[in-house]
């Protein structure tokens, strides 16, 4: 069985109301009860399976407006997108994501639905979004929520951006 792969985009800003330079990264947090309590490590970049014959680039737009609700080209998309190097999980996924400066307002986020048995064993199927909220985040915030397999593609983005993170974070 071959490997999953995954495409995202990374959405970063200028930050507002700090330093200068200062910059914010957007995550998104799943949605669903498995995700429902869960914060630290449990943020994700907005990313989904890339589909059989379908580019990474396109398949990280998709899901992007997919998840948010709020398409990535037009109005939202500030720069030219930036490949990073492909991310293999602990779970053996790939993920191939894209670095674009981007400003999405997060009050507005209105994610895709999906459908799953919930109580498990129960025979209800049950609605839920995919994604259930979205935020912008310091560096420092955005490496403590992401999700410990995502922080390569993190730590490298804060490198293109002209900063680093320290390893202990």
């Amino acid at each position: 069985m071959a490997a999953e792969v995954s495409a995202g985009v990374l959405a970063w800003r200028r930050a507002r109301d700090t330093a200068e330079g200062q910059v914010e990264f957007l995550l998104v947090h799943p949605g669903g009860p498995f995700w429902a309590r869960r914060d630290q490590a449990a943020w994700s970049l907005p990313k989904s399976l890339v589909g059989p014959g379908e580019e990474t680039w396109a398949a990280a737009a998709r899901e992007f407006e997919e998840e948010l609700g709020q398409p990535l080209f037009g109005r939202a998309i500030l720069g030219a997108p930036q490949p990073l190097t492909p991310c293999r999980t602990p779970s053996g996924k790939t993920i191939h994501a894209w670095l674009v400066e981007a400003d999405i307002d997060v009050a507005e986020v209105r994610s895709n639905l999906f459908e799953m048995e919930w109580p498990r064993g129960s025979g209800r199927v049950q609605r839920f979004p995919e994604v259930d909220r979205a935020g912008w985040f310091d560096p420092v915030t955005a490496l403590a929520k992401i999700h410990r397999g995502q922080r390569p593609i993190l730590l490298e983005a804060g490198r293109k951006l002209g900063f680093g993170f320290t390893t202990d974070t």
